[in-house]
């Protein structure tokens, strides 16, 4: 199981939540190969809307991906992104700069938004723990959230 942030606005994550889905990178599919079933994603937010001037930064969504690959999705006026299927879990935001010098790809870093320009990355399962704590998820429960019986059955703790 990996962990991941995908950054996109906040208007964008609640229609990806409400319809159980994920897009990133402007709906590219490369981007999404990378995520596995059971990896865990984590949105951040910088603004409400795309383009928009506030400054919301905050971590504002988060789930566990479903088994599948990615699908192309028609949303109109021509475009058609690729979607991912996600399990998203009740949460609520959490602003990240009181998390900063805490994770471990921000901490001690002038320039902390530099990952963020890749739409998505990689991070620690330390720093997922982190900010699952932040948003109210119970990390001791985190990956059981979306498994089944018998998966949780075979997990080592």
């Amino acid at each position: 199981m990996k962990s991941w942030i995908a950054v996109v606005c906040a208007e964008h994550v609640a229609r990806g939540q409400a319809g159980g889905f994920m897009q990133v990178c402007h709906g590219k599919a490369g981007p999404l190969k990378r995520i596995q079933a059971g990896d865990v994603v984590v949105y951040y937010s910088p603004t409400t809307v795309m383009g928009g001037k506030d400054k919301l930064q905050a971590f504002t969504a988060i789930g566990a991906v479903r088994a599948g690959d990615p699908y192309l999705f028609d949303m109109g006026g021509g475009f058609i992104p690729f979607r991912k299927d996600v399990d998203w879990w009740t949460a609520k935001k959490a602003p990240i700069q009181p998390l900063l010098e805490q994770l471990d790809f921000s901490k001690g870093i002038r320039n902390w938004g530099a990952p963020f320009r890749f739409g998505l990355f990689a991070i620690s399962e330390h720093d997922m723990h982190l900010i699952a704590g932040a948003m109210g998820v119970d990390c001791t429960v985190m990956p059981q959230l979306n498994m089944g019986a018998a998966e949780q059955a075979a997990l080592p703790f």
